[in-house]
């Protein structure tokens, strides 16, 4: 949740216009995190002298989304925005509220003083701010938000003042002060103190930095501050050889400070990764990294990292929305999922990441797989093939709920934990129960670099692309796809599964070409979303491989269209919901011919007896299911184990059409975020 993104030009001459730009723009990026509210924290007029008298620190914040703040920028008279500044550090959030309400003064950036002497921002939860801030009132601190964020400025302005001597520097002050601090954060630090340093760290939450070099500067001809002639000479001998992993030498640099990569991929690819109790300090153009209680010679070193995203696999295209785009981007991204693991000529499924850990799995005494949301239901759907394949007890769990279980977890236990983030909180404190109780641990994400990523034993990466819209599409079916092809290279040895393998193997063959024939259905999804937009409440039921299609269509209705959805199992029908049914309540069924048939025929039978009108999706050419439905979506037909994935894409589109036919926001469901980084 919340989005951080900062700037720190050093050596290259901006205008306060264009920083403004910058740190606007990079917001937008990150506006899936949170869009409570945003605000940024520039240098003010007259910053003349190292003097704190001659610094001033402006902070603009505005309620509602990045585009209010945008507006809300040039309104501020006091600002010159042609004024050009060599070197400036400057900070942005975009907000997704914890504890206040949205608001202009709940949102980010916080303040120590009306001085504004340090100011920071912050994305996750400190959990003993009530304390922290009890004795900070006592002390004579007075505070203005209902926020947790607001405790730490202050608490750094305290040790500030209580500071034994002049020689404390910003990156030793940070540190004391999170030492103190409980809960998740990721925190990037200005003072008005130390004019043109920065100071960022994380625990818990996700915090990386870009880094674009003198020699990148220069060959985009972008203008650079020269101190002398000589200077200039001497940097220009060396630009042939300079490289990114020189940039720290005093030279011009430019760093980016944010939550995700897609804030910085269209400044640099070059980024280095920050881990737990990691602090960060750039002072003088140079980039230093050491950890909380280090001893002497333990600085870490982190490697400068490029990053393999392009610019345009964040942005919108010819679409409405990133979601519309996403939903459309699964015949491709489906296929990046299985490029390079599966051999089609020789039925060959290899995982890399897990590769060296296979003959560990293969013994284990069950697989536990651990998510939320969206990821959990990947994990359900793909459960009933994994004990088909690996003959192998498979426990789904919910992460939150594993958690406050104190769930028992052994040393021949394996764990997944499936995110598409890579720091879903809930999920990231399941895998250190599960490291502390020593099972093997696998991460499924779409992030690298994430702290899922760094945590696990092992893992595998989806490589489904970025994914912006809030509401999961395509992480989902490659989730999906990544768990099917586990269960295939887990079962390559057992000849009596070979059959089975074979069927499921081929289906992947053609999976991409039967989900564009499904998406080309859009038309017709419209307009049954046309039918029922107006209604309250929606019922999806089915059973078998596509129960878990019920529960994801339902949450996608749910999450962008805010109306009552819920996923049934068909078999649970006569225990309960079968009361909901009548002639107004919107019911669609999954009916597909696998094993649950029969038995989905008999849940029909109940409901249309019951005067319901069942919208059905259900394999082309089958009678026996379109004479008794209100209306049917016809889906090619493929292996059972591989048909949630088909299905689920009609959910998909109807939730969308749904959203957009009640005017709501399809990219920004309220209250909800993408990247759920607290519990």
């Amino acid at each position: 949740m919340c989005g951080i993104f900062a700037y720190l030009n050093y050596c290259v001459p901006r205008t306060r216009k264009e920083i403004f730009e910058t740190l606007v723009k990079g917001l937008q990026r990150l506006e899936y995190r949170g869009y409570d509210s945003a605000g940024i924290a520039v240098d003010g007029p007259g910053k003349t002298t190292t003097d704190i008298n001659g610094n001033t620190i402006c902070l603009i914040k505005k309620k509602g989304k990045v585009k209010a703040l945008d507006e809300e920028l040039y309104k501020k008279d006091s600002l010159d925005l042609d004024e050009e500044l060599g070197t400036h550090f400057g900070l942005a959030h975009t907000r997704w509220a914890t504890h206040g309400e949205p608001s202009a003064i709940n949102s980010h950036p916080h303040r120590s003083d009306k001085n504004n002497e340090f100011v920071v921002i912050h994305n996750g939860i400190i959990t003993n701010y009530k304390e922290l801030k009890e004795y900070l009132v006592i002390k004579g601190y007075e505070f203005e938000s209902e926020t947790d964020t607001e405790v730490i400025p202050k608490l750094v302005k305290y040790v500030y003042d209580n500071r034994e001597n002049d020689g404390v520097g910003f990156s030793t002050l940070v540190e004391r002060v999170i030492q103190q601090l409980e809960g998740a954060f990721a925190l990037v630090f200005k003072s008005r103190h130390f004019p043109g340093e920065a100071v960022a760290t994380r625990r818990g939450s996700p915090l990386l930095i870009g880094v674009r070099s003198e020699q990148e500067l220069l060959t985009e001809n972008i203008p650079i501050q020269y101190n002398s002639v000589q200077e200039k000479n001497s940097r220009n001998r060396s630009d042939s050889t300079n490289s990114i992993n020189s940039v720290g030498d005093g030279s011009a640099v430019e760093y980016y400070f944010a939550s995700d990569a897609s804030a910085i991929i269209e400044h640099t690819k070059k980024v280095l990764y920050m881990e737990d109790d990691d602090i960060a300090l750039v002072a003088d153009g140079k980039l230093s990294i050491h950890r909380i209680n280090r001893q002497a010679g333990e600085d870490p070193v982190r490697a400068i990292q490029t990053l393999q995203m392009e610019l345009q696999q964040i942005m919108k295209g010819n679409f409405q929305s990133f979601m519309q785009k996403e939903i459309f981007e699964q015949p491709d991204s489906v296929v990046n999922t299985m490029r390079g693991r599966i051999c089609f000529d020789s039925n060959t499924v290899v995982l890399g990441g897990l590769k060296d850990h296979l003959k560990e799995i293969k013994r284990c005494r069950r697989l536990m797989m651990i998510g939320c949301g969206t990821s959990f239901h990947a994990a359900v759907a793909t459960r009933q093939i994994l004990e088909e394949l690996t003959e192998v007890p498979v426990m789904v769990e919910l992460a939150s709920d594993f958690l406050d279980r104190s769930t028992p977890v052994f040393r021949d236990d394996v764990c997944f934990f499936i995110s598409q983030s890579g720091e879903t909180a809930d999920t990231l404190m399941a895998l250190r129960y599960c490291k502390d109780h020593s099972a093997l641990t696998v991460g499924i994400t779409n992030t690298v670099g994430s702290s899922i990523c760094r945590e696990t034993d092992c893992g595998v990466h989806i490589n489904a692309g970025p994914e912006i819209g809030v509401a999961s599409t395509k992480a989902y079916t490659s989730q999906f796809v990544a768990l099917v092809m586990f269960a295939l290279m887990m079962s390559e040895d057992r000849l009596s599964l070979q059959t089975r393998r074979l069927e499921i193997i081929n289906g992947l063959r053609m999976l991409s070409e039967l989900i564009n024939k499904v998406l080309g259905l859009d038309e017709k999804i419209k307009d049954i979303a046309n039918e029922m937009y107006q209604n309250r409440s929606l019922l999806v039921m089915g059973r078998g491989f596509n129960y878990a299609t019920c529960l994801e269509g339902a949450l996608k209705i749910k999450e962008i269209t805010y109306m009552h959805s819920e996923g049934i199992l068909a078999g649970e029908l006569k225990h309960g919901p079968l009361a909901l049914i009548d002639k107004d309540m919107p019911v669609i069924m999954i009916i597909m011919r696998d094993g649950c048939y029969t038995k989905c025929q008999n849940a029909l039978q109940q409901v249309t007896a019951r005067s319901g009108r069942p919208i059905i999706i259900c394999c082309q050419d089958d009678p026996e299911i379109t004479k008794n439905a209100y209306q049917t979506i016809e889906l090619p037909h493929i292996v059972d184990c591989l048909q949630g994935i088909l299905s689920v894409i009609p959910l998909q589109l109807l939730s969308f059409h749904l959203a957009v036919l009640r005017g709501y926001d399809v990219d920004f469901p309220r209250n909800l975020a993408k990247s759920v980084t607290v519990e």
